[in-house]
């Protein structure tokens, strides 16, 4: 469900939304601008929490890859 609200927003953003968007109008872009603002977000987000993950187990990530890698042929 939409809700009608007001934003406030320079001129010259205005006239670049009129001029680049292929929607149908302001409000599609500015929403579908503020979706994506949103999920790359939530992607930092889980992007560093994934980091963490990899930070407090790199001792043994890095034995395992040390591992797999010993067990190679040289060419």
């Amino acid at each position: 469900m939409k809700v009608k609200t007001s934003i406030t927003l320079s001129r010259d953003l205005l006239e670049t939304i009129d001029e680049r968007t292929r929607h149908k109008n302001r409000s599609d872009f500015i929403e579908t601008a503020l979706w994506e603002y949103i999920a790359r977000i939530v992607r930092e987000e889980q992007n560093k929490r994934d980091i963490n993950i990899i930070n407090k187990r790199s001792k043994y990530l890095n034995k395992e890859a040390e591992d797999v890698l010993s067990y190679q042929v040289k060419l």
